[in-house]
This record gives structure tokens, sequence and C-alpha cells, in this order.
């Protein structure tokens, strides 16, 4: 049963919690050589403390503890989390391999497989409900791994990962109300909560960065989250609704995983011309661009949630309104048609117009 006053309270517990205990995690990071320094692919200029993913993860663990939730999946989700956290803190502090992260990733995706949640069946227009079979836990395990290091990639700005993490989380949690997910809202809460209490010191000018510990705490939270409450609805291109609300840092993903195996590049090497990097060499401001990326989330994130109580016309409709808007993004990031803008430019001219004729 949901009830707003305990997820009110659940929220202020993760936030304040969260936010009180970046200081000490701030220190502690700088004490224990937990550090991101500047280099050429980098946009900051000054050591910055890592780690922050743990005052994310302590945060949202207190306002669980209030919420005290119960449910078959979450002892293994919690396991998974812990590992995730402990490779990502290794990683912060001794810049571990991507094999090593990588194993990581696929211990705590095994929990979640051993507990039985995986991505069983979807439903398609015109045939129904697809039951996967033996490749559902492959699938299971390639959507934790591949969202909890789309959210790593993301991660290359102040306050980038934070916000965009925030708004997906925002978007799932309407849609779990709206279909009575408990165990969903729950976890959407306290993670916006604790999200939302790091963003004041992460935020550019950031003081401290979440590091690997946060962006693949909350990548394999947001992936186990979805299996838990969107992967189950029974609406049509059910499958679609959480690839929507991740639209931004999967495609940048994508893009970046075909861009380096075409230049003959390490796929797993990283690089500076994810699409921040992009926005920042097309002349935005570094608050402009999170800005922009922030908003392009919160347009695929109210996309999901119509699309996830839509009819199958409706659904086509918004399907092409979601790849509408990811030309605008690559235009603006300058990624398509050699850099030119047209579909940017006919709006423009259209929006001058209609200004013109207002006057």
């Amino acid at each position: 049963m949901l009830n707003f006053v305990d997820l009110a309270i659940a929220f202020m517990i993760a936030f304040i919690a969260s936010f009180l205990l970046t200081y000490p995690v701030k220190k502690f990071a700088m004490k224990v050589g937990a550090v991101d320094f500047p280099n050429h692919r980098k946009i900051h200029k000054e050591v910055k403390p890592r780690l922050g993913g743990i005052a994310i993860f302590l945060g949202a663990l207190l306002g669980g503890l209030y919420l005290a939730p119960e449910h078959e999946h979450l002892p293994e989700i919690v396991l998974g989390a812990l590992v995730i956290i402990i490779t990502g803190a290794l990683d912060d502090r001794f810049q571990i391999k991507p094999i090593a992260k990588l194993t990581g990733q696929l211990i705590a995706a095994s929990f979640l497989v051993s507990s039985g949640l995986i991505i069983e069946r979807v439903t398609l227009p015109f045939i129904g409900m697809v039951d996967l079979g033996f490749f559902s836990v492959l699938i299971t395990v390639l959507w934790v791994v591949g969202i909890t290091n789309a959210i790593n990639l993301i991660d290359g700005l102040d306050g980038l990962a934070t916000g965009v993490t925030t708004i997906a989380l925002i978007s799932i949690f309407i849609m779990a109300l709206i279909d009575v997910q408990v165990i969903a809202a729950f976890l959407c809460i306290v993670l916006i909560g604790a999200n939302i209490g790091f963003l004041f010191h992460n935020f550019y000018p950031a003081s401290i960065y979440m590091g690997d510990t946060g962006s693949n705490f909350l990548g394999y939270m947001i992936a186990a989250i979805s299996m838990l409450g969107l992967f189950k609805n029974v609406a049509f291109f059910s499958f679609v609704v959480p690839i929507i609300v991740l639209a931004v840092p999967i495609f940048d993903t994508l893009v970046a995983i075909v861009r380096r195996a075409y230049n003959k590049e390490n796929i797993m090497a990283a690089d500076n011309k994810h699409m921040h990097y992009q926005l920042l060499k097309a002349g935005y401001s570094h608050r402009k661009t999170v800005l922009i990326i922030y908003l392009f989330s919160a347009v695929f994130g109210g996309l999901a949630i119509l699309f996830s109580e839509a009819s199958l016309k409706f659904s086509v409709v918004i399907t092409l309104f979601v790849f509408f808007f990811l030309h605008i993004f690559a235009e603006l990031a300058g990624i398509v048609m050699g850099g030119k803008r047209p579909v940017i430019d006919r709006l423009r001219r259209i929006r001058w117009k209609i200004h013109q004729r207002s006057e």
C-alpha cells in the first residue's frame, strides 16, 4: 500500500542524509587518495574527490530503512548493490581494469538472476506476449550491464549523471504510482531524495564527483527497478518504456560504440567525444550543456509516461516524437549530417516568422 506521508518522510531522510554525509565522504576520499586528476580528456582543472556514490547509497539506504519494504527480490538487489558499490569504490581509488569492473557488474547481475528477477517476456503489438525462454537470462544480464555502463559513460560533467538519473527515476516513480508498483515506488523515492541531496555538492561547479561508485550504483538500481516495474507492464511495446526513459544515456552509449568500432578503437576505452563534450565543443557553456541534457531527459521521461498508458496508435505517434527529439539532440551535438542543423534551422525560421506576425 502506498502511503504518501511515508514516501515524503523517506524522501526527506534520504535527502538530508545524503546532503550531510557528502561532507565526511569528501574528506575521506581526499584522505585515501580517491580523487579525479585533471587531464587532456577532462574539463575540470583541479583535483576533485570522488566516491560521492557512497553518500548517495547511504542516503538511499537510510530512507529505505524507514520504509522497511518487503519484497522477494529485495535481498538480492541489495547484495548486488553492495558488489557494485565495492567495485566502483575500488575503481575510484585504484583505477582497476575494465574486465575487473565488468566482473563486478556480472556478479551483481547474477544476484538478480538467482532471485528470479529476470526479463521473462515482452509484449508486442499484433503478436501479444512473447516468452523469451532461454534468452531471458542473457537479455537480463545485458540489460543490467548495459544500463550500468550507460550511466557511467554519461558521467562526464558536473551534475550530469546525477540530474539525468534523477529525472529518469522521477519518470519511473510516476509510472510506478499509476500502476501501483509499490516496491518500485519505494526504491525510486529514496534514490531521488539521495540524488538531490548529493546534487547540491555535485552541480556545476562541483566540489565532489559521484565517481564509478555512484554512476554504477545508480545505473544498476535503475536497471533493477525497471525490471520490477516497467517490464512487468503488459501494455503494447512495454519493453520500449524503460528504453525511452533512458533514451539520452542509451543513445550516447550506442553512438560511442559505433564510433569506436568504426575508428577501430577499444570500445571500453574512455574518450572525450560523448554527447556532452560535443555540446561543449559546439559552444555551449558547461552549465548550459548540462541543462540542455536535463531538458531532453525530461522530454523523454514525459514521453515514456505517455507511452506507458497509450493505445497502439498513440504509441506509434509517441515513437515518432522520440526519434524526432533524438535527431534534434544529435543535431545540437553536431554528430549528424556533417555538423549541419537543417531541422533546428527550420524550427528557428518558423519561430522567427511566428514572432514577426505577432508584432
